[in-house]
C-alpha cells in the first residue's frame, strides 16, 4: 500500500464560492462562503485575450455576465466592466469578474485554503494551464497550505506538471474508466477529484491504497455527506454551504 501524499486541505469545500447562494465565481462568493464557516473555495480560471487569469466557469460570458461571446475574445480591461452579478439576484448587481491575483489576496488574507480548477477555453488548454500554475506559485508563494490544481483537461494538467511541479494536482473526471489510477499517476496527481455519484466505499478504498486521496463533487445531501466522510473521503466540495456542516476536522 502507497502512502498517501500530505493533504492539509479542510474536508469541507465551497463550490464555486458559495454555492448557489451568491453569483458563482466571485469574490461576493468567497466571502458568504467564508461567513458560513468555510475555509476552502473551488472555483473555475481560465485566460482573458491578453492573458489574464480570471474567475469564469464556462467559455462564454452569456450565462452569468452581461457580456457575450467567447471568454477569452475580450482583454481584460474589457472584462473587468462587465457586469457579473445581476444574473444572480439583485442585491449582487454590478458585482465583477475577479482576476485570480484579487483572490488569491483575499484567500490568503483570510485563511481560505483553493482548489484552482483551470477550465480553458476550448483550444487554449496548454496555454491556460501552463499560465494558471505559473500565476498561483508566484500568488502563493510562501503559503502555509499550496493552491490545489485541479482539471478535466490532461493537457493543461500535463502543461501544469511541466513549469511548476511543485504545485499539487488533481484528475477531475466525470467518468471512472478502468485507468484512472495510471491516468492520475501520469499527471503527476495526488488527488482523484471526482463525481461523487461514482464513488464507492471500494473506490475511495483503492485510491488511498495506491497513494492518491480523493475529492468528491458536488455533494449538496447532508447524508451523503455523511456516508463519504465516513468512507474517508479527504474532501466535500458542496454547493449547500448553509446546510452542511464546514467545521469537520481535517485529516492528518
Amino acid at each position: 500500500m502507497a502512502a498517501l501524499p500530505p493533504w492539509p486541505y479542510p474536508k469541507r469545500a465551497a463550490h464555486r464560492g458559495a454555492g448557489k447562494l451568491a453569483p458563482e465565481n466571485t469574490l461576493a462568493a468567497l466571502r458568504l462562503g467564508h461567513a458560513h464557516g468555510y475555509r476552502m473555495a473551488e472555483f473555475d480560471v481560465k485566460l482573458s485575450a491578453d492573458g489574464v487569469a480570471f474567475l469564469l466557469h464556462d467559455a462564454t460570458l452569456d450565462r452569468t455576465t452581461n457580456g457575450a461571446g467567447r471568454a477569452d475574445a475580450l482583454a481584460w480591461r474589457e472584462l473587468s466592466l462587465l457586469d457579473a452579478g445581476s444574473w444572480h439576484s439583485a442585491p449582487y448587481a454590478g458585482e465583477t469578474l475577479p482576476t485570480l491575483a484579487a483572490v488569491a489576496r483575499y484567500c490568503r488574507a483570510n485563511g481560505i485554503a483553493v482548489n484552482i480548477e483551470i477550465k480553458p477555453t476550448p483550444g487554449r488548454e496548454r496555454e491556460t494551464g501552463a499560465a494558471v500554475a505559473l500565476d498561483a506559485a508566484t500568488l502563493w508563494k510562501g503559503s502555509d497550505v499550496p493552491p490545489l490544481l485541479s482539471s478535466f483537461s490532461a493537457t493543461a494538467l500535463e502543461a501544469a506538471l511541466e513549469v511548476v511541479p511543485s504545485l499539487p494536482r488533481a484528475w477531475l473526471t466525470e467518468t471512472l474508466p478502468a485507468d484512472w489510477r495510471a491516468r492520475c499517476i501520469a499527471l503527476g496527481c495526488i488527488a482523484l477529484d471526482v463525481d461523487h455519484k461514482l464513488l464507492e466505499e471500494k473506490t475511495v478504498a483503492a485510491a488511498h491504497a495506491a497513494g492518491l486521496r480523493v475529492a468528491a463533487w458536488t455533494v449538496n445531501d447532508p447524508a451523503r455527506v455523511a456516508e463519504l466522510t465516513a468512507w474517508g473521503v479527504d474532501t466535500i466540495i458542496t454547493d449547500a454551504v448553509d446546510e452542511i456542516d464546514a467545521s469537520a476536522p481535517r485529516l492528518s
